[in-house]
């Protein structure tokens, strides 16, 4: 028996289901993204959240003439079912399948690449101003979560939405989550509202009244209504969005089709930015997700009916290692302190938050408050600790420079999800963090070979006055190479393998290979030198530690004996430590050397899974070795 749902196979197609239809839709929507996430993992929480919500938005707008502007976007899956891509559903999230975020190269349906938080409400600012400059007439709404709302990028764009003469509808999906509970005045703030029953009782109680006396009552009713010194500022605290210059509708039932289609029609009507305040349950329909939302926010494959990750997993993690030594600091340490910006679960300070909650902060969806916040920390004699993926400390570049850096205050970032890291695609990959990193001065960059080195760099960069990055990949960590373990020096590289250069002919050391690798590329740089070396060839292997500052000493060294050099890291080319490698090469006239710079491409990656990806840029050790192999035979 075929489905409502089924019956969906393009844009604006929800028109034609029944109203009394409606919530059976709603039910079959929430059990395809259930069975299908379970087999592809994915953002699951924040999608039966909005289903509803999403149903009421596009039996209100005409795709692709009006635009829907999503935040962060992890929570568009329904937008994709009702726009036609049902059927492609079983490639989410891998290699050149179905993205987990709005894309406008998959539908002209998706007006707005996202995948970062706190972006929506400029957007659709800049589609509301080009519409009226252009004269025509599309839709324009924006979904922001109660947790995107706390990014300052938000507040600017709400400030600057008062001065629209122009209908913008804004709906704040209010589900008291953003990915870990919420934080903050504007967190309380919605609490407040979410409570204002009170108020919308006694409104409805007072126009009743107003409206039975014979004559006058109504239009009584209607000044109150209109008036400035609305009833709202006796009952509900604040009123913030109002005295802002917005008009607020709500709280209403975000998963009630008739409230929410109403607010819509209402909300039309306005010249100006227009509110709409929709309470939502993340996990809705799903016992375990609606238990547990943040352990569903993002999940791998897991079992539908126990809910359980159907992953094995594969060794301790960088993060768990992260979060294990935060303890052991905390512990040694009583002025360490540890910043995140609304994700103590994915950057693994729950255990600090649970520990040593008085030296713990979320500071919400906030990375550009975070850092500079960390750099008051540090002025006030702590040791702040700032835990953020790669991706999104991209956010804070200039509160890195300027209230940091440029003070060269003992600030540590520690930074996970560098590199590639898979299946959340090109908002996410973690492929920029050396180049815009390492050219800033003052700054000490760094990358641990291994699980036991990130331990160590951890306790370095506690130890050293001033800042300092550590870098580290997503997923399992690495833990061969322990034999080869070093004390860390600052600004000193390891030798791990070294080729045996006494005696040799000028020809030889010509034709001897020196790989220097970052961080999360030791290992297959050791795989590569164990290949070569079987092949007969002379290779020395070393674990770069310091990406800044260059261990030049050690290069010094290397040159005398090594004519091919090849650099190996999980970061775009430009402004690479191989870049960095091939200016210092320049500058001391050394051109007898040949140089390899291996490298990710300067492209955005898209979605997969990491050895997919890997494998198809040609990053995986095979093609390494053959990259290397061809570039000798050729040079």
């Amino acid at each position: 028996m075929s489905g409502i749902l089924d019956l969906i196979n393009e844009a604006n197609d929800i028109k034609k289901v029944k109203p009394s239809d409606y919530n059976r839709l709603a039910g079959e929507i929430r059990e395809f993204i259930i069975e299908n996430i379970s087999k592809t993992g994915g953002h699951l929480a924040s999608n039966l959240g909005t289903v509803e919500l999403t149903m009421a938005l596009h039996l209100y707008l005409d795709f692709p003439e009006d635009k829907l502007v999503w935040d962060v976007g992890h929570q568009a899956y329904t937008h994709k079912l009702l726009t036609g891509r049902k059927k492609d559903f079983a490639s989410l999230r891998t290699f050149e399948g179905l993205s987990g975020f709005p894309k406008r190269k998959e539908s002209n349906c998706d007006c707005f690449d996202t995948g970062h938080s706190s972006t929506s409400l400029s957007a659709a600012m800049g589609l509301v101003r080009a519409r009226d400059l252009k004269g025509t007439d599309e839709k324009v709404v924006a979904v922001i979560g109660d947790g995107a709302l706390s990014g300052g990028m938000a507040f600017e764009a709400l400030n600057n939405a008062a001065e629209l003469k122009s209908n913008l509808i804004i709906i704040l999906n209010d589900n008291k989550m953003s990915i870990s509970e919420n934080v903050g005045g504007m967190a309380n703030y919605l609490g407040k509202l979410r409570t204002g029953d009170k108020y919308i009782n006694l409104k409805q109680i007072i126009e009743k009244a107003l409206n039975n006396v014979p004559g006058i009552g109504h239009i009584i009713a209607d000044k109150v209504r209109k008036s400035k010194d609305s009833i709202k500022r006796l009952v509900i605290p604040g009123m913030l969005f109002e005295d802002m210059g917005l008009t607020y509708i709500g709280p209403i039932d975000g998963h009630n089709l008739n409230e929410l289609q109403m607010a819509l029609a209402s909300a039309s009507k306005a010249k100006k930015a227009v509110i709409i305040h929709a309470i939502t349950k993340k996990g809705r329909g799903y016992k375990p997700a609606e238990k547990n939302p943040s352990y569903f926010h993002g999940v791998d494959a897991f079992d539908v009916k126990t809910g359980k990750n159907s992953k094995v997993k594969k060794g301790i993690t960088y993060t768990e290692i992260f979060s294990d030594t935060m303890l052991e600091l905390g512990e040694m340490h009583k002025d360490l302190v540890a910043i995140t910006a609304a994700m103590p679960s994915g950057t693994g300070l729950n255990k600090f938050k649970q520990k040593y909650p008085e030296r713990f902060f979320d500071v919400g969806i906030a990375e550009e408050h975070a850092v500079t916040f960390a750099a008051g920390l540090a002025l006030g004699g702590m040791k702040p600790v700032v835990a953020v993926y790669s991706t999104f400390l991209q956010r804070a570049y200039d509160q890195i420079v300027h209230d940091v850096c440029l003070s060269s205050l003992p600030v540590i970032f520690a930074i996970d999800r560098a590199g590639i890291v898979g299946n959340d695609g090109e908002t996410h990959q973690g492929i920029f963090d050396v180049s815009f990193l390492s050219h800033i001065p003052s700054l000490t960059l760094m990358a641990p070979k291994n699980a036991v080195e990130l331990i160590e760099m951890l306790h370095f960069a506690y130890a050293y006055n001033g800042p300092v990055a550590v870098r580290y990949p997503r997923g399992r960590a690495y833990e061969g190479l322990s034999e080869f373990q070093a004390p860390i020096v600052y600004g000193k590289s390891e030798v791990i393998y070294q080729s045996n250069t006494a005696g040799k002919k000028k020809n030889t050391q010509k034709n001897r290979i020196l790989l220097l690798a970052a961080g999360s590329m030791v290992e297959a740089g050791a795989q590569i030198h164990d290949i070569l070396v079987s092949e007969g060839r002379e290779v020395t292997l070393v674990n770069i530690r310091f990406i800044k500052p260059m261990d030049t000493a050690l290069l010094k060294e290397m040159a005398a004996g090594h004519g091919i050099w090849v650099t190996l890291e999980e970061n775009v080319q430009r402004g690479s430590y191989g870049e960095g490698v091939a200016s210092y090469l320049f500058e001391q006239n050394l051109r007898d050397i040949r140089l390899l710079n291996i490298t990710l491409p300067n492209q955005f990656i898209e979605q997969g899974d990491v050895s997919v990806l890997k494998e198809k840029l040609g990053f995986d050790t095979a093609s390494l070795t053959k990259r290397i192999k061809d570039f000798i035979s050729h040079s």
